[in-house]
């Protein structure tokens, strides 16, 4: 399995940072766990084809997670993409994504595409296929207007864990445990804030997760400055991992 970090910053492009997306290769098929708004730009930088994308996978419904998904719907239709497409993501992420898509291009939901685009709502613990992936979503604590989910991808026999957006929950060690990777966010150092997590409360944690791998995404200005002291592994932009 390959990872690679397309993005890797905050919703506020903290070190000039991409948003999140995180682009994984798996035999026959290519996931992004989520696609934030500059992720097509990302793409295009790091060289990943977004026509070959065959899922997408939302932990929860901020702009900074999913705001590229109408844009890698519209490029699809551009390029005349006709391979299906798939966003799997919280209760309510239809609906999220035309209104998005609607308020950026207005008119754009009503034409008819060359391509299927499926939607499938994610449910707490309860595992779906994506072709020979199996994907299992986690409730977590995150206001976003839909529940949120820490993501785990199961596929050729590695398992990579994500945390998404939250402040520290009990369900992160169960998604998790036994995990090839597991790519953690770590927004604050030391600060504690709701519905995010920092790095201190994670490494409190770290013994618990029970992880062969940890590395750091989405990080803050704070912990940005600290990169080169840190003890734990951080995510780059363009940065690639061999699960």
């Amino acid at each position: 399995m390959k990872v690679r970090f397309l993005g890797s910053g905050d919703a506020f492009g903290s070190g000039g940072r991409f948003q999140t997306c995180i682009h994984v290769e798996s035999g026959a098929i290519q996931l992004l766990l989520d696609c934030g708004a500059s992720s097509l730009i990302a793409m295009r930088r790091f060289g990943v084809d977004p026509q070959a994308i065959d899922t997408v996978i939302l932990s929860h419904l901020h702009g900074d997670h999913f705001g590229g998904v109408p844009f890698l719907i519209l490029d699809g239709q551009f390029k005349r993409r006709t391979r299906p497409l798939l966003v799997a993501g919280p209760p309510g992420v239809a609906k999220r994504v035309h209104e998005a898509m609607e308020i950026f291009f207005p008119g754009s939901t009503r034409i008819e595409r060359k391509f299927e685009t499926r939607f499938v709502e994610l449910a707490d613990r309860v595992p779906v296929d994506v072709g020979p992936a199996q994907v299992t979503a986690f409730e977590v604590s995150h206001a976003s207007g839909a529940p949120p989910f820490a993501i785990r991808v199961a596929a050729g026999g590695k398992v990579v864990a994500y945390s998404g957006d939250t402040e520290w929950t009990e369900s992160l060690v169960d998604a998790a445990r036994g995990a090839d990777l597991f790519i953690a966010e770590a927004l604050f150092y030391d600060k504690r804030v709701k519905y995010h997590l920092d790095l201190a409360t994670l490494m409190e944690h770290r013994p618990r997760l029970e992880c062969r791998r940890l590395v750091l995404t989405h990080m803050g200005e704070d912990v940005l400055a600290r990169l080169d002291g840190l003890a734990v592994e951080a995510a780059e932009d363009g940065k690639q991992l061999l699960v």
